[in-house]
């Protein structure tokens, strides 16, 4: 093989590799996490820099400035430690490159946070349904009911395939660690200052318009994954199919309205609506038609086309870099 066949197939190994070790053993609590750095970092940054009460032009340039900051230092922190340690061992390169691709993937906690809260629902009622889903999304949850309790958790297992699943797993796949390292930093800002309301509109403008061209190419690939995850899981996948395009344009993100809308349809239920954060309303433009209401079993089917479609994306990826492997030794006429 050529060296850059050779790196392409190291490539795709380390990213499925890295999908199976999240899977596996997610974030242990005992080992340091990378995000919590990089919020720590992006906290320390808004306390110095971001002037609530400063021109819009300074809030914006301020909160550029952040962004700039952030992915530099994250990519090239990154860049870094992986060239020492490759120098040490290239072998031991590998394994850290797969370690810290596997911090950027959250495929595991995805599914952990859903049957948690199901959990709850079952074991302790409404108030544990409450309180589990508190932990996992930023609106008021005190006065929520179990519909309501199961459609937020069903709205955060379906946005977050693609940020916690396929953006950071194709970005590892094209630059490795660094890269995926990078589109971790970019949706970390995101979750913490690119925000549509007084205070982060214009110092969080960059870090969000940021996220949403980072997510545009995988929320894309991410209709082909739920095509199959919903099939395999006799989903209603001519519904998925009908609210992708009639309603996930309507989403403020235009990404996340992609896997909403796709999960809303093949549940037949609808997704999005009213929400509160802080007590003031919010209302959500609707993902899917409401056929019937939702029910605590859609978290668990929604946790089932999370997994296919994570599986789907890592057979995928085995099955490219077989073929590259195969048409390779076939060039070099090992192969028959």
């Amino acid at each position: 093989m050529t060296p850059t066949v050779h790196a392409v197939i190291i490539h795709i190994l380390i990213t499925a590799a890295a999908l199976g070790v999240d899977r596996a053993v997610g974030d242990p609590k005992w080992l340091p996490h990378p995000v919590v750095a990089i919020g720590h970092f992006v906290h320390g940054f808004e306390k110095r820099f971001h002037r609530v009460n400063a021109a819009p032009w300074q809030q914006w340039l301020a909160g550029a400035a952040l962004t700039l900051s952030t992915l530099t230092l994250v990519f090239g922190v990154t860049w870094g430690v992986l060239a020492i340690v490759i120098r040490i061992s290239p072998w031991l390169g590998v394994i850290a490159n797969l370690w810290i691709c596997s911090t950027t993937i959250a495929w595991k906690g995805l599914c952990d946070a859903g049957h948690m809260v199901d959990r709850e629902l079952r074991e302790h009622g409404l108030v544990g349904g409450r309180t589990a889903v508190s932990h996992i999304v930023g609106r008021d949850t005190s006065e929520l009911s179990e519909a309501e309790v199961v459609r937020a958790t069903v709205e955060t297992i379906a946005e977050n395939l693609v940020d916690a699943v396929v953006s950071p797993a194709l970005f590892a796949l094209v630059g490795g660690a660094p890269l995926a390292m990078l589109y971790r930093a970019a949706n970390t800002l995101d979750s913490m200052v690119g925000y549509r309301n007084d205070r982060y509109r214009w110092f969080g403008f960059a870090s969000a318009r940021l996220d949403d061209l980072l997510n545009y190419v995988p929320a894309r690939v991410a209709t082909s994954l739920l095509t199959g995850a919903i099939a395999c899981t006799k989903g209603d996948l001519r519904g998925a199919w009908r609210a992708l395009y009639r309603d996930a344009h309507k989403h403020p993100s235009p990404n996340s309205g992609i896997p909403e809308a796709m999960v809303a349809g093949a549940l037949g239920v609808q997704l999005g609506g009213l929400n509160y954060y802080g007590g003031v309303a919010s209302h959500r433009a609707t993902m899917g038609e409401a056929r019937r209401a939702l029910t605590r079993n859609d978290i668990e089917q929604s946790i089932r086309i999370l997994n296919i479609a994570c599986w789907l994306l890592m057979g995928a990826l085995v099955a490219a870099m077989g073929a590259i492997a195969l048409v390779a030794l076939r060039g070099r006429g090992i192969t028959g």
